[in-house]
């Protein structure tokens, strides 16, 4: 067995959490949870301040580092992504129980929380904007700026100890990504291949082309695939192109193939499937903070990397009813108020008036998102109406109530239960979490329990 399910690899950072929360765990239903990754973790443990007139060092909670550090190991070990806990205090005096919760292929994991994140209520289920894919654009061509020979010129002029890539290497990379390179794309890589090795000065191919050059093997198409979007964030997105936009609402698309790289994680890539307003070929940034949607950065490669034109171009935007509405206090004032033909995801925040009712979005053939915070919804048993939903978030006393009544919606791809990371216990939290996904034969969330003296 591995030694991820070994007391003794928890036990030091038991003893901490112990140490740190002996109050809590000693009262009735007391627990404390957490996560562990290898990238990261969660763990309620205070931090010890510096000594005065330093930086934070390591060594100031190196007790905590190493704790958590063998659980890290194990996890390695286990070749496990992560693992949520919760821990309590045993019968025993001086004894301690330990979950360690496994999702399986059932849920997403909680963001730096014991609680279950999405339920995954169908197998290979995706959101709606991850699934979607461009629309067609009848008459797109490209920019009257794209210059393949002026392109090619110009990076001779500018680099010219750059080292170019084969026919055959890029041949070869044609292969791999299934399509064939745009022809200002490949006349780039023609001059500059972008392996490190050929560069004693990495400025250099920056200023030039104005972006991080990726080497050649690593251009890779900037399809939703590429772009991993939770299910708890991709649900609450929509997908909207206008007529005057240049670049297409979306996740991905399999005509954005990624080149560079902004130096800040965002990625540039040129897009052969623009927006009614766009150019083929046109230069785009994929922001990585966002899910979904990107921004025009020139029109063609020719005009980012000769007239050096990084900024797109401005567009008038359209007023429409928004695919995503936030009812609350200080936006959306009402479901009624929200309600269109067009809507797609409807969120219930904060709200100091009379709990609602869902009734004037009855009907709506897009609805597919339903999110709700404690205390907004007049009638739960109402979503029952809602025939067209995916994913559906509420509180675990919201969730109760269908339950009982026999009314959560069977259309459902996936499911959130909106717990409070401090207040309620993950693993009441889990126990309704399975009898969701009993209600789609779906596997449930198990926990390995483990107990021990610290």
């Amino acid at each position: 067995m591995s030694t991820l399910y070994d007391f003794s690899t928890w036990q030091p950072l038991l003893r901490l959490l112990y140490a740190a929360h002996a109050e809590t765990l000693t009262a009735p239903g007391g627990q404390v949870a957490g996560q562990i990754s290898p990238g990261g973790w969660s763990v309620p443990l205070p931090f010890r301040p510096p000594r005065p007139g330093r930086a934070s060092l390591v060594s100031d909670n190196q007790d905590q580092f190493d704790a958590v550090g063998q659980i890290v190991e194990a996890l390695k070990e286990n070749g496990s992504d992560g693992v949520p806990f919760v821990m309590e205090a045993s019968s025993a005096p001086g004894d301690v129980r330990l979950h360690l919760i496994s999702l399986g292929s059932s849920a997403e994991p909680g963001v730096a929380t014991a609680h279950p994140g999405t339920l995954l209520l169908a197998d290979g289920a995706l959101p709606e904007p991850v699934r979607r894919l461009p629309e067609p654009v009848p008459g797109a061509v490209p920019a009257p700026t794209a210059d393949v020979e002026l392109l090619l010129r110009t990076l001779r002029e500018r680099l010219p100890n750059a080292v170019g890539a084969s026919d055959g290497e890029i041949a070869a990379v044609e292969v791999r990504l299934g399509v064939p390179l745009p022809a200002e794309l490949k006349a780039l890589y023609q001059v500059v291949r972008s392996r490190y090795e050929d560069w004693n000065d990495y400025q250099e191919p920056y200023d030039t082309v104005g972006c991080e050059l990726l080497p050649l093997d690593e251009v890779y198409v900037g399809d939703a695939a590429s772009r991993h979007v939770l299910w708890q964030f991709g649900a609450t997105d929509a997908v909207e192109t206008g007529p005057e936009d240049a670049v297409q609402g979306l996740v991905g698309s399999p005509g954005w193939i990624v080149f560079g790289d902004n130096g800040g994680g965002d990625r540039i890539a040129i897009d052969l499937t623009p927006g009614p307003d766009g150019h083929v070929g046109q230069v785009i940034i994929i922001s990585h903070e966002e899910n979904i949607g990107a921004r025009l950065v020139a029109d063609s490669l020719t005009d980012m990397i000769v007239h050096r034109h990084f900024d797109g171009r401005r567009a008038r935007r359209t007023e429409r009813p928004p695919l995503v509405a936030h009812v609350n206090h200080a936006s959306v004032p009402g479901v009624e108020a929200a309600a269109h033909p067009g809507l797609e995801v409807l969120s219930l925040g904060l709200w100091k008036e009379e709990p609602l009712s869902l009734a004037p979005v009855f009907g709506l053939p897009r609805l597919r998102t339903l999110i709700a915070c404690p205390g907004t919804l007049a009638d739960p048993r109402e979503i029952a109406r809602l025939t067209h939903l995916e994913y559906l978030e509420l509180p675990p006393a919201e969730w109760r109530v269908l339950l009982d009544a026999g009314a959560v919606p069977t259309e459902l791809l996936a499911a959130g239960i909106e717990a409070h990371r401090q207040q309620d216990n993950p693993l009441q939290t889990i126990a309704l979490a399975n009898e969701i996904l009993a209600l789609y034969g779906r596997p449930p969330i198990v926990g390995t329990v483990l107990e021990g003296a610290i």
